[in-house]
């Protein structure tokens, strides 16, 4: 009898034991699976602030408030009055690229391209020209504004036209080649609006490069002056820094 009732008693010690065991594994796995959780969380945290940082140099770099930028005392405005075939008086939210033209119009002055532009809004016919650009550097190196830069201008393509900066060039023969104080303009202009929009040199363009026009005619016939040109705003939006 004695017997029996201590082996009862043991098989009770060990269950007791084994429930103690069990609820010390339930324990262990719980807090193992805290632990788990706690730190798949803190690698997601450190992943997504990652992914938020790098979308975040991203838009900044793309979306700056246009409006807010102050244009240097060294460029003439001379807006084109709001008009359906030059200036269309449509905002831009973001500008991605700079587009260099040249007017095809040797000898002719910065003010009387945006003349020329202005006066599109005077057209009657049928045959309607639409045509315009951000900015006009004359033959004296002179930087005359004719659309803000946060304005649509009819000078690309209507794809472009949307997200790009303008600028055409005046030249003194059928070359299309700048003279040096249109090319010292163009490279400063050039520089001065990549450091402004968050732009580099990569992001300077031809119309050429955009639709296949024979535009700047120069820098399409001489690649290599185009790629100096590129160096060249490299070097002196640098030196604006």
């Amino acid at each position: 009898m004695d017997q029996r009732r201590k082996e009862g008693l043991d098989e009770l010690e060990r269950r007791r034991r084994a429930r103690i065991r069990r609820k010390k594994n339930k324990r262990k796995q719980k807090k193992k699976r805290v632990l788990f959780i706690g730190a798949a969380i803190l690698v997601l945290t450190a992943v997504l602030a990652g992914v938020l940082w790098l979308m975040s140099l991203f838009f900044n770099r793309n979306y700056i408030y246009l409006k807010e930028i102050q244009m240097p005392e060294w460029i003439e405005e001379d807006f084109i009055q709001i008009n359906p075939y030059s200036r269309p008086g449509e905002e831009m939210d973001k500008i991605n690229e700079i587009v260099i033209h040249y007017v095809a119009n040797p000898g002719t002055t910065a003010k009387q391209n945006m003349n020329y532009f202005n006066n599109l809004k005077a057209q009657t016919g049928i045959k309607k020209i639409s045509a315009s650009s951000h900015f006009i550097i004359g033959l004296e190196g002179e930087i005359l504004q004719g659309i803000p830069i946060y304005e649509v201008a009819y000078s690309t393509s209507k794809e472009k036209n949307t997200n790009t900066v303008s600028i055409e060039c005046c030249h003194p023969d059928e070359t299309g080649k700048f003279n040096d104080e249109t090319y010292d303009s163009l490279v400063k202009l050039t520089a001065w609006l990549c450091n402004n929009l968050g732009l580099t040199e990569k992001d300077v363009i031809r119309h050429y490069d955009a639709t296949g026009k024979d535009c700047p005619r120069y820098f399409v016939a001489h690649e290599d002056e185009w790629k100096q040109f590129l160096k060249d705003v490299k070097t002196e939006r640098k030196q604006q820094e």
